[in-house]
């Protein structure tokens, strides 16, 4: 009962997010095809590609991507130091919202996280157009002030949620594990040891594949940002072109794979063998599994097919000749078979991820 429970709950998170993703990624969609015809490629080129690693060791990084690397011209990119800064406090910022998000995801609070993420999505698009009809000449303001709001409104979201929440009735009848927004700060527990080592472990573990998986997926913007091998203006048309054929794999494939890990937790034990689990959750993980290969297969091929054929029409409708003259078909036609790729390895991952114990992820 508890497995179908959470079936239902996972099926609903899942069909949600992805309903949400598909909504918001059409509204940007047709608002980033506005904002390309006012914005020059070196401009997107710095914003897509250098500044959003500043997420990692802000100010280290800040520090490096201010002092080390090459800055853009201030005649084409302007108040590029600004936009460094801005985009590393924001990085900070989304941060201290981590523990909330994974505390609604593991409880499958579906309405939260639609409505964080529908009003943090609205805010940001809509500053971002405004800003670039009215004050185009502000270069990487615009970008900077965009981030800085929809992470500040995503976890605010998230804040004023869990104040009203914790220690509700509501709260008290699921027996919510945390009563009060206190509980989720850092403190030292006089009847407990400082660190739980078990699962620092397990979270070193985790952190070292997501280091690894980093690096691997935004491996191309460390090589263009640290070697220069193309200039701002081919690094903008080459993070376009990513971001249009990833539109699949993030607003279906991910919401897919964040809410089934959960599933997958809920319902089989972490590290546990095949033969100790209960049997039925066993064949309901694994009948589960199996849908959700043929699902994303699915669609995986449409994408495929049809991307492969239309890469160009699709470029010069989104973008103009920028970004359908070039390679940026060719980039197109490449990712709509990476996208058959992506599919199987999502929903793979998430079922080992979800149950592997901490030898298995090392390895």
């Amino acid at each position: 009962m508890a497995a179908r429970l959470a079936l239902r709950q996972t099926a609903r998170l899942a069909s949600s997010s992805a309903l949400l993703q598909v909504l918001f990624r059409a509204v940007t969609f047709g608002l980033n095809a506005l904002t390309l015809r006012w914005l020059s490629r070196e401009l997107l080129g710095v914003v897509s590609v250098r500044v959003p690693l500043g997420v990692f060791w802000s100010v280290f990084l800040g520090f490096v991507w201010l002092h080390v690397l090459e800055v853009p011209d201030p005649a084409v990119v302007p108040h590029y130091g600004v936009g460094v800064v801005a985009f590393g406090l924001s990085a900070v910022v989304e941060l201290l919202g981590e523990p909330l998000w994974v505390l609604a995801q593991a409880h499958l609070f579906v309405r939260l996280k639609v409505i964080a993420e529908s009003l943090s999505i609205v805010s940001k698009c809509i500053l971002t157009v405004i800003l670039v009809i009215l004050y185009p000449q502000w270069g990487l303001y615009i970008f900077s002030l965009a981030q800085l709001l929809y992470t500040s409104v995503l976890v605010m979201c998230y804040v004023v949620y869990f104040a009203m929440f914790l220690g509700s009735p509501e709260a008290t009848k699921k027996s919510f594990p945390i009563t009060r927004m206190k509980s989720l700060l850092p403190t030292l527990m006089e009847d407990k040891t400082f660190l739980n080592w078990k699962e620092a472990r397990l979270a070193w573990s985790f952190f070292k594949q997501s280091f690894l998986k980093q690096i691997l997926t935004e491996g191309e913007r460390y090589v263009m940002t640290f070697l220069n091998v193309i200039n701002f203006g081919d690094q903008g048309v080459y993070d376009i072109v990513n971001n249009l054929g990833s539109l699949v794999a993030r607003f279906i494939f991910l919401p897919i794979e964040e809410s089934f890990y959960v599933f997958f937790a809920k319902v089989l034990e972490r590290g546990k063998n095949v033969k100790d689990q209960k049997q039925d959750d066993v064949a309901m993980a694994a009948n589960v599994l199996e849908l959700l290969l043929k699902l994303v297969l699915l669609i995986g091929l449409t994408i495929t097919v049809f991307g492969y054929a239309f890469s160009q029409l699709a470029l010069d409708i989104y973008g103009g000749s920028m970004l359908s003259s070039g390679t940026g078909p060719d980039l197109l036609r490449c990712y709509s078979l990476y996208v058959l790729f992506l599919a199987v390895n999502g929903v793979t991952e998430c079922f080992t991820f979800a149950l592997m114990c901490k030898e298995e992820v090392d390895r």
